[in-house]
């Protein structure tokens, strides 16, 4: 299938790419690169030794989008392009909403344009704000997100149910992400964030090379075992085979499908912390400070509905996370700019 993968220069959108060759699909990057290298792609064809077609377009921008679509024919657009970090949202609402929806809707537009109707969508488990139940089912309602960030996932949801029920020909596959960590078993590929990271994982495996001096733990009064914040860490490579399952929903009269992804087990920051610490021998020095804006206490899924419906399961445990996590950073003390 051809697929056009946009922000497929990202984290989660270059491991997809990987596997997407590997199963035999044909995908297209498009990417701003705004919080992404264009090396990853050089580092992508190494891994799968396919060539690796890359436009550098925003998705805001309709000329590019239109060009972009002659040329390749996509059959379905896997959509990760768009801001994601909670701090920032709540600092840069406008930015996030702009971006994230308005980009979205010039994307949607622009596929229907070219009679591509089917798109899988890269959402978030923010979209059941502090949820009403645990574990998380998709079942489970969605709730009033806690951040700028988690309302553009929600809202979108919401627009692309809305363009489906209007239009039978669309198919809309939903994926709720939890936590994606870890890196490509390579070592080649990983996350690279700008500036300082926002998400756990990479953090410590930034204080663990000695870019960082330690590791803030925002919260440890939350109403949880150690305090801290409880999480569904997945991956990065069991979320990306997701997608590739995900693929089988894009079928005539699939309609919309809503899936989580994620491993069903809650680890807090601090489980993060020794369980790194016991996969690579390295100390993290850390220190507690106060609740972050926007953050809950607990949050981790049930992906039995994704089991059953596309026969995929997380694979990696805690372990296999941290240790490839480290096997990129170690490797690649600066990302991509090594």
């Amino acid at each position: 299938m051809r697929i056009l993968v946009t922000g497929g220069a990202g984290f989660i959108g270059s491991h997809t790419v990987v596997e997407l060759q590997e199963a035999g699909h044909e995908p297209f990057v498009l990417d701003n690169l705004y919080n992404a290298s264009e090396k990853v792609i050089g580092r992508v064809e190494a891994i799968t030794g396919k060539k690796v077609p890359f436009y550098k377009v925003d998705i805001r921008d309709r000329e590019g989008l239109n060009r972009v679509f002659d040329e390749v024919k996509p059959e379905a657009v896997i959509h990760f392009a768009g801001l994601k970090a909670v701090g920032e949202s709540v600092r840069m609402p406008w930015e996030y909403y702009e971006n994230n929806i308005g980009g979205t809707l010039t994307l949607v537009d622009v596929m229907r344009q070219h009679g591509c109707k089917n798109i899988i969508f890269s959402s978030s488990a923010t979209v059941y704000g502090d949820p009403a139940f645990i574990p998380i089912t998709e079942e489970c309602p969605k709730g009033q997100c806690t951040n700028p960030y988690g309302w553009t996932k929600s809202m979108l949801e919401q627009i692309l149910s809305d363009i489906q029920k209007a239009d039978q020909e669309w198919n809309v596959v939903l994926l709720r992400y939890f936590n994606p960590i870890g890196a490509h078993k390579s070592g080649t590929i990983g996350e690279n964030p700008n500036g300082i990271p926002n998400n756990l994982m990479p953090y410590i495996t930034q204080v663990a090379v000695g870019k960082l001096e330690k590791l803030h733990v925002f919260g440890n009064d939350y109403d949880t075992p150690d305090g801290t914040g409880v999480r569904d860490y997945i991956h990065v490579v069991d979320l990306a085979k997701g997608h590739v399952c995900a693929l089988k929903k894009l079928t005539p009269g699939s309609g919309l499908s809503i899936y989580n992804l994620g491993t069903g087990v809650g680890y807090s920051v601090l489980d993060i912390v020794k369980n790194f610490e016991a996969a690579t021998g390295i100390t993290i020095p850390y220190v507690i400070d106060p609740r972050r804006a926007g953050d809950i206490a607990t949050c981790y899924s049930s992906a039995d509905k994704a089991h059953e419906d596309l026969g995929w399961k997380a694979e990696n445990g805690i372990r296999e996370m941290c240790e490839d996590a480290w096997r990129w950073q170690s490797s690649n003390p600066n990302g991509y700019d090594d």
